[in-house]
């Protein structure tokens, strides 16, 4: 097995891969068909609406967090994600009777976004912290990677066809594909090797705030989340600029619209595929991607037709995912055990859950100023990012951080120096 491809040695994380590689593609399915049918069926191109239908999907992730990572910890994470992965798929069931029967209308988008945000909210921190169960700490900075190559590989699939479905047969049989994809990881959680897994051992203590406790002592990993809440909330509005730059500025239909996700998540797997060579996931990648990525958007709102547009956002792709792995990578591996599930419901919080702000900032830039002017946020975004990361290294070169090796969970600081914050005496 390739160094790229390690992780997939184990047969337990190999099956799990191949299972979320098609429930994931069906989401992207279901996601591409919700936003154009809001945008063009639903509403007269109204940007704003569909920036609230991202709001109420991913809004969720700031209220219930700490819960859901408390429950995340606290109970069988393959038995809390076969409820979840199969409420996941009703949804997209629900949305396919509701649109072959012609009764679609746009609150039921945003009712059926909702749940589906508080499902995810609980789905993300499950999935995030059993592929440690699945191939144990050694393996997992590089499972995290090709976890990010799958989800980008079913983006980079899903759009495509749903935005030719959609043209050609209409978004209900887009809805039903999605619904029924959740049943390949659904098979294959039932039909996991349970003596093989790599359980988390005893809960960390703290409850349902010791996630944030726990982030009290890793000033490393708190900067990582503000890089990428920064990120995330003013930058990560991909399906409005896609959808808004494809009908608004070029003229596309749904098939133009889903090439455009199609083409960005080319650069996407490829930054995912880059990570997974490292054996490490280092600061500075994290950092340095978040200003190519402010970079690359930047490139993208000046692009003057739709093929060079398309083009750019592989780069907008590549430099995206290079930071989310590598940020996911290096939470995940420098968390203790115990409370990884908390940890990354905190994480998927600070990057799903900046959507109700940033989500309809996005789609009334748009409505305002032209689909441009809401690229040079999502830009803007990305330098300033680099610029809190770049300040915290320079002010942090000092500090150094190192394990205790009596314990799983303490790390120590040392300063060379004066310690920051203090008078020096």
């Amino acid at each position: 097995m390739s160094q790229m491809f390690r992780s997939l040695s184990e047969p337990n994380y190999r099956h799990w891969f191949a299972g979320a590689l098609i429930s994931n593609t069906g989401t992207w399915m279901q996601r591409t068909a919700q936003d154009w049918i809001v945008l063009t069926m639903l509403t007269d191109n109204n940007a704003s609406a569909l920036g609230l239908t991202m709001a109420l999907q991913l809004g969720p992730q700031l209220i219930m967090f700490p819960f859901a990572g408390n429950l995340v910890d606290k109970f069988d994470k393959r038995r809390l994600l076969m409820v979840t992965q199969a409420l996941l798929g009703f949804i997209g069931l629900v949305l396919f009777v509701l649109t072959i029967t012609d009764v679609i209308v746009l609150w039921h988008v945003y009712v059926l976004a909702f749940t589906l945000g508080m499902l995810t909210t609980l789905d993300n921190p499950a999935r995030q912290a059993f592929v440690s169960e699945l191939v144990g700490e050694k393996l997992l900075p590089n499972a995290v990677s090709l976890n990010s190559a799958s989800f980008n590989g079913a983006r980079m699939i899903g759009p495509a066809v749903a935005g030719v479905l959609t043209a050609v047969i209409g978004p209900g049989p887009v809805f039903l594909i999605s619904g029924l994809g959740f049943a390949a990881t659904l098979t294959v959680l039932l039909r996991l090797d349970k003596s093989k897994l790599h359980p988390s051992g005893r809960r960390g203590k703290g409850g349902v705030l010791g996630g944030l406790k726990y982030l009290r002592r890793r000033p490393d990993i708190t900067v990582v989340l503000v890089v990428l809440f920064i990120v995330a909330t003013f930058g990560f509005n991909f399906n409005i600029y896609t959808a808004t730059m494809a009908k608004i500025e070029f003229g596309k239909d749904a098939s133009g619209f889903g090439l455009l996700n199609s083409v960005m998540a080319i650069g996407s797997v490829t930054g995912a595929l880059a990570s997974a060579r490292r054996e490490k996931p280092r600061l500075r990648f994290i950092f340095g991607a978040a200003g190519g990525f402010g970079v690359a958007v930047g490139v993208a709102s000046l692009m003057s037709n739709y093929y060079l547009f398309a083009a750019s956002l592989m780069f907008v792709g590549f430099a995206s995912l290079t930071m989310m792995t590598s940020a996911n990578a290096y939470v995940q591996t420098t968390t203790a055990p115990n409370y990884r599930g908390r940890v990354m419901a905190i994480y998927a919080a600070v990057v799903m859950g900046g959507t109700p702000i940033g989500a309809p900032l996005a789609g009334w830039v748009a409505d305002a100023f032209g689909p441009r002017m809401a690229l040079v946020v999502g830009a803007a975004s990305g330098i300033i990012a680099f610029a809190v990361g770049l300040l915290w290294m320079i002010m942090a070169k000092d500090l150094r951080l190192h394990r205790d090796p009596k314990s799983r969970i303490r790390l120590h600081m040392s300063y060379q120096g004066r310690p920051p914050g203090g008078s020096g005496h």
